[in-house]
C-alpha cells in the first residue's frame, strides 16, 4: 500500500517537472539576437492573404532615413511590410547578413564592396543619401586645415567607410602623410560623447552625430562631405542574392518604397525628423536642424548607383588598401527594380512633439 502511494506520488512529481521544461523550452537559446516578432529577417509566403514582411538593418544616421520612413509608410499600406532593424555598429550588420539572419540593410558602400570581393553573396540596388557627412573638430582647438590635426586623434564608422577613403584623399591634397594622424573606428552614436570628454579630437561621420556636437557646443564643423566631394555617397541599399532569387517581387516593392520614401522626405524635410526620431532615439529637433541647416545638408534625390561613381570608391580602396580585388561592378550592382518613375510616397506625419 505504501510502495502503492509513493510510486503515485513520485509519478506526479514527475509530470509537472516534465511540463515544467516544455514551459521553458531550455532548448531554445537564450542569447538569439532579439528579432521583432511581427517581422522575419527574410521575407515570408503570404498565407490568407497576409502580407509579404522584410526586415532591413539600418543604423540612426541620416544616411539610412529613408529605411524607418520607409517602415512608417508600410505599416499600414497594402505592399509589403518593411520593418527597420537598428544596429548601431556596422560589423553587427555584416554578421547577421553572413548568419542568414538579415537579407537587406543599408551600408557603408566600401564595405558592401569588401563584402562582396569576400565571395558573400549581395547586390548593391539602391543609394541611401547623397551628402549627409561631415566633419567635426573640437571647438576648443584652433583647427583650419587637416595640416593642424597632425598627432591628433580622428574616428571613422570604420576602414571601411567612405568617409575614411575620402579623409586620406583629402589629405594627400593638403599634403598630410597617413602616419601623422592617428585613426580609430568608432560607432556613430558614440563620438559626440567621445568628442565632448575629449577622448578623440576629430571625427568623420553621417548626421546626425555631427550636428548633436555642434549643437551642444564640444564641436565645430571643418568640412561638409559635399565641400570635399559634391553629391558624396557614403551609404547604399544591399540585399542577397537569395533574395533576388526567392522573392524578387519582394526586392522590387523595397526599392520602389525606398525610392518614393526618399522622394517624399526631399520635400517634406520636417515631417521625415518627426517620423524619424522615435527610430533613430534621437531628439526631433536635432534631426530637423540637420535636415533644414543649410537644406543641401544631405539629400534624397539622384539615387540610381552609376559605375563611374562606385568605380571611384572601388578605385579609393583599392589604392588605400581596405579592398584587394577589383571586382567588376557587373557582379556588384544590381539596377533592375529601380522604377523608372519615381513618385513620392503618399505619407502623413504624425503631430511634432517638439
Amino acid at each position: 500500500m505504501k510502495n502503492s502511494l509513493l510510486r503515485g506520488v513520485l509519478m506526479a512529481v514527475a509530470a509537472v517537472v516534465f511540463l515544467g521544461v516544455l514551459r521553458f523550452k531550455p532548448w531554445q537559446s537564450r542569447n538569439q539576437e532579439s528579432v521583432p516578432q511581427t517581422v522575419s529577417n527574410t521575407a515570408q509566403s503570404p498565407a490568407s492573404g497576409a502580407r509579404e514582411e522584410l526586415a532591413v538593418g539600418f543604423l540612426p544616421v541620416t544616411c539610412h532615413l529613408t529605411c524607418p520612413v520607409t517602415d512608417f509608410a508600410t505599416r499600414t499600406s497594402a505592399s509589403t511590410r518593411f520593418a527597420s532593424m537598428r544596429f548601431t555598429d556596422f560589423p553587427t550588420v555584416v554578421e547577421s547578413m553572413k548568419g542568414g539572419k538579415l537579407d537587406a540593410s543599408f551600408m557603408i558602400a566600401p564595405l558592401a564592396m569588401k563584402i562582396r570581393e569576400q565571395g558573400v553573396p549581395v547586390r548593391i540596388v539602391y543609394l541611401g543619401h547623397r551628402d549627409g557627412s561631415t566633419v567635426m573638430v573640437r571647438k576648443d582647438l584652433a583647427v583650419k586645415s587637416l595640416r593642424d590635426l597632425r598627432g591628433k586623434t580622428f574616428a571613422i564608422p570604420s576602414k571601411y567607410s567612405n568617409q575614411n577613403l575620402v579623409i586620406h584623399k583629402l589629405m594627400e591634397r593638403q599634403g598630410v602623410k597617413p602616419n601623422e594622424i592617428d585613426f580609430v573606428e568608432m560607432p556613430p552614436p558614440d563620438m559626440p560623447g567621445a568628442l565632448a570628454a575629449k577622448a578623440i579630437d576629430a571625427y568623420f561621420v553621417g548626421e546626425p552625430h555631427a550636428a548633436k556636437a555642434e549643437l551642444d557646443g564640444s564641436g565645430k564643423v571643418l568640412y561638409h562631405a559635399k565641400d570635399i566631394w559634391p553629391q558624396f555617397i557614403s551609404c547604399v541599399l544591399v540585399v542577397t542574392e537569395k533574395l533576388i532569387q526567392e522573392k524578387p517581387a519582394v526586392v522590387r516593392d523595397l526599392v520602389r518604397g525606398i525610392a518614393e520614401s526618399g522622394a517624399w522626405a526631399e520635400k517634406n524635410r520636417t515631417q521625415a525628423a518627426t517620423v524619424a526620431a522615435p527610430y533613430f532615439r534621437q531628439k526631433e529637433k536635432l534631426l530637423r536642424y540637420v535636415l533644414t541647416t543649410p537644406k543641401n545638408r544631405v539629400s534624397y534625390a539622384m539615387l540610381t548607383p552609376n559605375d563611374k561613381e562606385l568605380g571611384e570608391i572601388q578605385d579609393m580602396g583599392l589604392k588605400l588598401g581596405v579592398l584587394t580585388k577589383k571586382v567588376p561592378m557587373s557582379e556588384m550592382v544590381d539596377r533592375e527594380f529601380i522604377p523608372q518613375n519615381i513618385q513620392a510616397a503618399s505619407i502623413t506625419a504624425p503631430t511634432s512633439k517638439e
